[in-house]
């Protein structure tokens, strides 16, 4: 074991803590709440204190993008070693992780209030805060691999939480994508590590580069099954059937940190293939802008279309893993100058963390004070609530990408990206794609972006704009008082964060992404960007009214129905049958291969195995006829020899006289006490017939067992004089 033990306290202490405070909270909930708090609260500041020395001893050597490196390694740890890492990427997310989990422990006090099994909660709140450190940490792909199973598993129970079925169901799909995501990830990191010999993340680029015109195919099938599973982590479509079902079910607090940090964990194992594996290959940033595009629009659809609060924001975390996927195709595609799709890419990440950390803990404190989350049950619960409404609106605002908020300035860097390719195409210098396919793919990614505008607004104007039409008197003053001052803390101190990011990009935004730029091996940016000019703001602004046409022109027209009373409210147009789960995958994998592989070995069996089959049974009845014969004569011997048995009534009456002897004494003493002490409640027991059955059975049970233990040492004794001879003989 050697390099900076600091790193491996970042995932044993979160994991230590889990287990201390199950055990606290066996004897006091306040405690555990408290020690949990404080638990997070130092994994935070260790890495508060792992990033200022990191800055304060850049210049020293051994630098990225102005931070000093830091490494763990643990030789033989499972066999490959655990090796973990801290530059200016991992430092930032985990410091980004570490924060939504603080904040989320923190709101957890107060809405876990009337839940139940809130101590199990917690124990896997922790353990997934040190898988997640782990994975985010790692600095080679086997050490990821471990920390992102023990972080799926662990984070299971948070889906399941409430144990009723629709949780129950949403969990085993959880479990069942993460379980197939992490084998074939397994197959991709065997083969890849056969082919170029390591898993270094540090390493795999100049591997990869060695092998590259002789295993170039080889090098494909291992990266796509490597990320796999880390795709469908991610939610990446058409991987991506866990999402919009595990959020709605699971807890508030455990849904902003699956949307927020776990997504980002399978993001993390697609960048370490991406950027290393494929450095600037085109066609490999062809495919995952491809697969961006898709999860992009089908997720900002999905989102549109629904009428459940925590739905619609799961299926928004969906579309915006498109943005970000999008943003690293385009790595790819622009080879050396890429630093506009790493930088947005990178930015995208931490904003959509911080943002659904925003949205999923206000939607938090509308579902703990009305366990609801259709639009039509709880519209109008946020009026009259200026805090909750603040909060709710700096998410909004954020991630539909308005400007001076931070959702603008990653959206535009990664608009960018895609307008400076579409450029190269029209100059003839593109690799793929004219110049009128870029203006579909620009034209996709506002109007995707429009969408979020739209399903957005619809959040905000049902929650905060719309009066319930029979609830509304009592939602303003039964809930005046609908969160404590620590949830307030957690949810508006979350919030501001936002805005000011937004308001200074050049001094915030900015500075993280030079961070950033080594894990990317990103080209430099050679111009600042003018993030405010009109070129910029032009597509912000062409996205935002986009969304309020869709908003005006189809979600308050096509998306809405008028009841019996005339009331409007909120129509799921959704096509039920158009589930992927239910509709393929279910049926493929619990009916169509079970069905296929049957007839396989039925065919073998009938076909190619039979005959050999039936020649085995064959030998084997007989030997085993012969085996039987033997073992009968050698138990009739042993009957007529060693094992002779006594004869029963002898047996009997040399036991049964001292049963009936007893039992006659004990008949006479209850007779005696009936006459006396128990004239008034007599006992009537027949205690010979008793005693002589009860003296037979054990008499019968010890024979049984005599017998069959001498014939066992028997058996034993034969058996090594059969191989004694053997041995004798085959000398």
């Amino acid at each position: 074991m050697n390099g900076n033990g600091i790193l491996l306290f970042l995932t044993v202490w979160p994991m230590a803590a889990a287990v201390i405070a199950y055990i606290i909270g066996r004897f006091s909930k306040k405690g555990r709440d408290f020690f949990a708090d404080g638990a997070v609260a130092v994994e935070f500041a260790v890495l508060v204190f792992l990033f200022c020395s990191g800055l304060s001893s850049r210049g020293n050597g051994g630098e990225v993008f102005g931070f000093a490196l830091q490494s763990f390694r643990w030789e033989g740890f499972c066999g490959l070693g655990l090796h973990l890492e801290l530059d200016g990427f991992r430092v930032l997310y985990s410091l980004v992780a570490s924060f939504m989990w603080l904040m989320t422990t923190v709101f957890s006090r107060e809405y876990f209030t009337h839940y139940r099994n809130r101590n199990r909660y917690y124990l896997f709140m922790l353990l997934t805060l040190g898988a997640v450190m782990g994975v985010f940490l790692s600095a080679d792909l086997y050490t990821t691999f471990i920390f992102f199973e023990i972080m799926s598993f662990t984070s299971y129970v948070w889906v399941a939480h409430d144990e009723k079925e629709a949780a129950m169901k949403a969990a085993g799909t959880y479990l069942g994508v993460a379980v197939i995501g992490g084998l074939v990830t397994l197959m991709g990191l065997f083969l890849l590590y056969h082919t170029v010999g390591t898993l270094e993340i540090s390493e795999l680029l100049p591997a990869c580069r060695a092998v590259w015109e002789k295993e170039r195919e080889t090098l494909y099938v291992a990266g796509g099954l490597t990320v796999f599973g880390f795709a469908a982590k991610a939610g990446v479509f058409p991987l991506h059937i866990w999402l919009p079902k595990a959020h709605p079910v699971a807890p508030a607090p455990a849904s902003a940190l699956l949307s927020g940090i776990l997504t980002k964990s399978g993001i993390f194992g697609l960048l370490a293939v991406s950027c290393n594996m494929f450095h600037h290959d085109p066609r490999w940033g062809l495919i995952t802008l491809g697969f961006g595009v898709f999860t992009m629009f089908i997720g900002a659809l999905l989102a549109t279309f629904s009428v459940d609060l925590k739905r619609t924001l799961a299926c928004s975390s969906m579309s915006q893993i498109g943005f970000i996927l999008v943003g690293i195709g385009m790595q790819g595609l622009l080879g050396e100058e890429n630093a506009l799709a790493v930088r947005g890419t990178f930015l995208h990440m931490v904003n959509h963390s911080l943002i659904k950390l925003v949205l999923f803990m206000a939607a938090g404190v509308v579902y703990m004070n009305l366990h609801k989350l259709n639009l039509n049950e709880i519209r109008g619960f946020g009026r009259k609530k200026p805090l909750l409404m603040f909060c709710f609106l700096m998410g909004a605002l954020g991630i539909g990408g308005i400007p001076l908020w931070n959702g603008y300035i990653s959206k535009t860097l990664l608009h960018e990206s895609i307008v400076e390719y579409g450029a190269l195409a029209a100059e003839g210098l593109a690799f793929y794609g004219t110049e009128a396919f870029w203006k579909g793919v620009e034209w996709i990614f506002l109007l995707s972006g429009g969408m979020t505008v739209a399903y957005m607004t619809k959040l905000f104007v049902a929650l905060f704009v719309e009066k319930h039409p029979e609830r509304q008197e009592e939602y303003n003053i039964k809930y005046k008082k609908y969160w404590n001052w620590e949830s307030k803390f957690a949810v508006a101190g979350s919030a501001v964060v936002l805005p000011i990011m937004g308001l200074f990009p050049g001094l915030v935004m900015d500075s993280m992404a030079d961070l950033g730029q080594g894990f990317f091996h990103g080209g430099i940016l050679t111009h600042p960007v003018h993030y405010f000019s009109w070129t910029n703001l032009s597509g912000g602004i062409l996205s935002i009214a986009i969304g309020l046409l869709l908003y005006f022109g189809v979600v308050r027209t096509v998306l809405m129905k008028k009841r019996a009373d005339g009331v409007r409210e909120y129509a799921d147009r959704w096509p039920a049958w158009l589930d992927l789960e239910e509709l393929i995958y279910r049926p493929v994998i619990l009916r169509f291969f079970p069905w296929l592989f049957g007839n396989i070995c039925s065919f073998l069996d009938k076909y190619l195995v039979s005959t050999a089959m039936n020649v085995f049974l064959n030998v084997s009845a007989v030997a085993g006829r012969v085996l039987d014969r033997l073992v009968d004569g050698t138990v009739v011997l042993a009957r007529k020899t060693t094992h002779r048995q006594l004869r029963e009534d002898r047996v009997q009456i040399s036991r049964n006289r001292l049963a009936y002897v007893t039992g006659c004494l004990l008949e006479q003493g209850s007779t005696l006490l009936n006459k006396t002490v128990r004239r008034k409640n007599p006992v009537e027991k027949e205690y010979v017939r008793r005693l002589m059955e009860f003296e037979e059975k054990t008499t019968r049970t010890n024979r049984l067992i005599n017998e069959s233990l001498s014939f066992a040492l028997l058996m034993v004794c034969i058996g090594l004089i059969v191989v004694l001879s053997y041995l004798l003989w085959m000398r």
